[in-house]
Order: C-alpha cells, then structure tokens, then sequence
C-alpha cells in the first residue's frame, strides 16, 4: 500500500514597509490572522520602536512557531531593497513606509520627496529586475487632492499642497506607470484619513485624545492646536488595511478611494471627544500658528462607491465610533477609568482586532 503524505501548503508571504506604523502593524496583525507568514522591514536606530508589534512578536530562537520576521533595512537604497526581496520571495509587497506628517513635510521638503516619492519607484524597480511576480500596494493618499472641490474620488483632479502630498503624487504615478509599462500587479489605495489608538502622537486626532487623558490625569493644563476648522474624513484604521488586502487579492490591479464619505472638522473631533467626558475643550485648547500649513487644505471627503462596488468594501466604524475608541484606549493607557463605549465597539469589530492589543501597543509611547 502506497504511503501518501499529506499535502504542505506553503503558507502567502507578505513584505511591509513600515511595519512598525499604525498601518504596518495593524496589516502585520491582520495577515498573521489570514496565516501569512509576514515580514517586515525596519531601520536600524539605538533604539527599539517595535512598541506596536511587541504583542504579535516571537523570538525566533525560542522554538515557537514564528510567521513575523523583521529585516534591518533602508527604502533609501535601491540594492537593500532588491536583497530583501530577493530572500523573502513575497507573493505580496505592501509599501507604507513614508514621512507621512504634512506639517513637518513643508520642514523637510526634500527628506520627505527621497522617503515618500522616490521610496516607491526604488521598490517598484527591485521587483523588475528581481523577476518578482509579487503583487504590490502603493499607499497614495487623499492629500493629493489638495484643493480639489469635494467629494472625491478617482476621477477627481489632483491638487496637491504640500510636499507630502506631491511625493504621494509622484508615487502615485509611477506606480500607474509600472503596471502599464512592465504589467506589475500594482495598485494605489488612495486612503482618506484613517485613525486608532496606534496613531502617532503629533496627529491631531491621537494630539486631541492623548492631551485629554493627560489634562484628566493632571499631567497637563493646555493643549496648542492650527486650523480647527480643517475638514477630513476620519475612519478607522483597521478597516482600511482590510481594504489593502483585498484589493491584492482581485484579477486585476485598480487605483481606489478609501474612505467613510463623511466629512468632520477638527472643531468637531474636540466636540465629540471632550464631551464624551462631559469636558468644555474651550477652557484647554489655545491656537499657535506654528501649526498652521504655508497652504492649506481644507475640506476632503471620500467618495468611495467605486470601492464598495469593486471590493464589496465599506466602513463599519463610525466618527463618533472612533473618537471614542481612541478617548477610551488614551485614558486606560493614563490608568483612568474610560467610560467603555469604544471599548465595545472594538471588542465587536472583528476575531483578528482585540482590544487589549490596542492598550499594549501604546504602553511605551510615553
């Protein structure tokens, strides 16, 4: 009788730039779910900044099964990034690695055009000359519509006004013109703002949520804030990597909005995060016009039935959904009690998203 073995599945592989952001780990989080075997690129600096992963992530030496694997690299250079694909072979490349903060583009003009314009054409160029047949994912950006009237969508022209925005435009097209001119599988997910508790801290919705739970805990008595009456469409970061997955998993590569369709200023995110308190944000907040753009943008809004029509995509988390998720995950990591509402939203989110992830993420960003 004939022996048969049963059949190995090697298991998707993934490569993400950026691993170590909001978006990076929640993808990181969202594929190990999937079964992927995930691996990650990261700078090398003196210290760690791996606070975002720490929860998923296993020594490799202590005989555990590891699917997570991080690789020192630099999106700087184009030979480190062909190396690195070279030996993870990945089925999947996802680039999200960026100087993504615009303020501090108009301060960093050029740092930011090399990491976040030219970043994308050196992956772009590894996987031609590598032979690489994966698929890849650029993250475009709804700041590239700039001043454009709203809503937006893909037939929107682009506007932009930042530097940020215009390296995101750059990336933008060369990722078009990869696809086209050497049939990469690549695609943009032009990502309307996407927000969670793994936010950075100089954002101003994670800024407003973070400030809050200090002043509650008495750390802190004011709050320096720009433009208040700047409108974006906030949705909630885990969705949106959802989103990045499945548009690398259709026949064919398209460049899609993401995003909720809603528009709230700044004005409002302060509304609805002090007063799920019961606070008056007009006693702590004060105007400083150093945050302030050269050139603003003022009203983006999402117009993303191309998405649901295409990827059967659409948000399920709310503004006043994530507001509070965000309020609550800041006042527990301060060690206050939080009034739970968007504790329970995120325990009802979804089996690969739970909410104790959310704190542990956040306990060294202190």
């Amino acid at each position: 009788m004939t022996n048969l073995q049963p059949a190995t599945h090697k298991p998707a592989v993934a490569l993400i730039t950026g691993i170590t952001g909001q978006d990076g780990s929640y993808l990181a989080e969202f594929l190990l779910s999937k079964g992927y075997e995930v691996h990650g690129i990261i700078r090398r600096a003196s210290t760690f900044n791996t606070r975002r992963l720490d929860h998923i992530y296993k020594d490799p030496h202590n005989g555990e099964d590891v699917r997570l694997y991080l690789h020192y690299g630099d999106i700087g250079s184009s030979g480190n990034l062909a190396e690195i694909i070279r030996q993870v072979q990945p089925d999947e490349i996802y680039h999200l690695a960026a100087q993504s903060h615009v303020r501090i583009s108009f301060d960093l003009p050029d740092y930011t055009g090399d990491v976040t314009g030219l970043s994308t054409v050196r992956i772009l160029e590894a996987i031609r000359r590598t032979g690489s047949q994966a698929r890849f994912y650029q993250a475009s950006s709804s700041e590239m519509f700039g001043t454009a009237p709203p809503p937006q969508n893909e037939k929107t022209s682009f506007q932009p006004q930042s530097p940020y925005a215009a390296a995101k435009l750059y990336a933008y097209w060369i990722t078009r013109n990869y696809r086209q001119g050497y049939g990469v599988f690549a695609c943009n997910g032009i990502l309307f703002n996407h927000e969670s508790p793994r936010r950075g801290e100089t954002f101003v919705t994670r800024k407003i949520t973070r400030a809050l739970a200090n002043i509650l805990a008495g750390k802190q008595k004011v709050l320096y804030l720009g433009n208040l009456d700047a409108k974006r469409d906030w949705g909630y970061a885990p969705e949106y990597v959802e989103a990045m997955w499945i548009m690398l998993q259709k026949d064919e590569p398209a460049d899609l909005v993401i995003g909720t369709g809603e528009a709230h200023s700044v004005r409002e995110f302060l509304d609805e995060a002090f007063g799920y308190v019961g606070r008056d944000w007009h006693e702590s907040v004060r105007i400083d016009p150093r945050y302030y753009r050269p050139t603003e943008v003022n009203y983006l809004q999402a117009d993303a039935r191309q998405a649901k029509k295409v990827l059967n995509w659409q948000p399920r988390v709310q503004f006043v959904e994530l507001v509070r998720i965000m309020v609550d995950a800041d006042l527990e990591s301060a060690g206050l009690e939080s009034p739970g509402e968007g504790r329970r939203v995120v325990q009802a989110f979804s089996s690969w998203h739970r909410w104790a992830d959310q704190i542990v993420s956040m306990e060294r960003s202190s």
